[in-house]
């Protein structure tokens, strides 16, 4: 039968029990037939032992905490012998984990209870954290993962892991908490922008995802800011292409496939002669960044980023006869690049920024989402929408005289019935 019901944590486990985990008076087990047709199995000596641990007790520093029994694991002597009892057999070592709140009064008390209970039903459907420590885990999920994603990505992956997580590296993952993520994450946005502050967390929940999945971290997280983006002129990409057609062959050919075919610095490296078709060029394969001076092709970011970009005449014949359309990696584009832009007084913007031209001008004359999806690979109009529909400014004076003109047109034809109606 239930007492007191009102005063009790209800919670079931797998062997087929209810536990009543009272809260006031110490606890108390009950088996309602309700719930089960027969009667359950006895309680083991691990259950009775994790029920007697699920009170929670203040610590000094006035926090509660109540303690459960997790698992046990084998102990081995320092040579790495097992570590054998008086019977022959192989040590085990008790794990428990623990639940803490911070709040001294009662209800801190309640809440600790209430996540060592929950934990104790739910603990047999649980996956327990690997013994690994946070770093030893990153490179795991790297290794497991080398040949799945991009080889730039895994390079970036190690990077962060090496200069992100230093004050949680070496942490096992089964220590990791909601608090200590937490307050990693608002130290770590202290320096960083809320964009790499997201990156960094990404990279720590899929690893905690892969290797700790029982443990779920509620975190907050800094707000995105929207990008303050710079969309280059129409006179920005002339005074660019004249400057790169009288010195620099390769970047005359890249600035035009970027600006006018919307492609990445990647998929421009990678093309060939055998990709250009007529006036249609394939993008199919991106050069990458796989560590070490080391570039590799590799296919393209998305499904939709692999396309087919029709291009003017004029520039198709500006094209090399055979070979790598553009004898660069990333990389030397970016600095020539750069260079330029500071030698022609231009202001500053990324190389990748010239995609958001080539989409601001089809924007700007009418051009359909969909065809400005196809033609730079994007696949989602989300994307499209959200950063690469900057406004140029010469279409911003354009489009703004056309608006004012129309409403001063209104006025005056307000004005010329007025005097009418008189």
């Amino acid at each position: 039968m239930i007492f007191r019901q009102s005063y009790y944590i209800i919670f079931e486990a797998r062997w087929q029990g209810a536990y009543f985990l009272r809260l006031k008076c110490g606890l108390s087990t009950s088996y309602p037939h309700s719930i089960h047709n027969r009667q359950p199995k006895s309680t083991g000596a691990n259950e009775r032992k994790m029920i007697n641990m699920a009170t929670a007790k203040k610590l000094p520093s006035g926090s509660w905490r109540c303690l459960v029994y997790s698992h046990s694991e084998p102990v081995y002597l320092k040579d790495g012998k097992p570590a054998l009892d008086k019977n022959g057999k192989q040590k085990q070592k008790r794990i428990y984990e623990s639940f803490t709140c911070d709040d001294p009064s009662k209800a801190g008390k309640r809440q600790a209870e209430k996540e060592a209970a929950a934990f104790a039903a739910d603990k047999s459907t649980i996956s327990r954290p690997k013994d690994l420590t946070l770093g030893e885990a990153i490179d795991k999920y790297c290794e497991l993962k080398s040949n799945v994603l991009s080889p730039s990505t895994i390079r970036e992956y190690r990077r962060m892991r090496k200069n992100y997580y230093r004050d949680l590296a070496d942490m096992k993952l089964r220590k990791l908490s909601s608090e200590l993520v937490q307050h990693w994450v608002n130290k770590f946005a202290a320096k960083h922008s809320p964009k790499t502050t997201r990156n960094a967390y990404g990279l720590l929940s899929a690893v905690m995802e892969m290797y700790a999945p029982g443990i779920q971290l509620d975190i907050t997280l800094p707000q995105k800011v929207k990008p303050d983006l710079y969309v280059p002129t129409d006179s920005d990409i002339r005074a660019i292409l004249d400057h790169f057609s009288a010195n620099d062959k390769d970047m005359e050919i890249a600035v035009y496939m970027a600006a006018f075919g919307t492609m990445r610095r990647s998929e421009i490296c990678a093309l060939t002669t055998a990709d250009v078709s007529g006036n249609t060029v394939r993008i199919n394969k991106a050069m990458v960044d796989a560590g070490k001076t080391e570039w590799v092709m590799k296919t393209t970011k998305t499904v939709s980023s692999a396309r087919t970009v029709e291009m003017p005449e004029y520039i198709i014949k500006k094209l090399p006869d055979k070979g790598k359309l553009v004898n660069l990696n990333p990389d030397q584009v970016t600095r020539r690049f750069e260079r330029a832009l500071t030698k022609l007084n231009v202001p500053h913007f990324r190389f990748h920024d010239l995609r958001h031209y080539a989409a601001s001008v089809m924007h700007a004359i009418g051009v359909p989402d969909q065809y400005i999806m196809a033609r730079g690979g994007w696949s989602s109009d989300g994307t499209l929408k959200r950063i690469y529909r900057g406004t140029m400014e010469d279409y911003n004076t354009i489009f703004t005289g056309k608006i004012i003109d129309h409403f001063e047109t209104m006025q005056h034809e307000m004005q010329h019935n007025k005097k009418k109606a008189l």
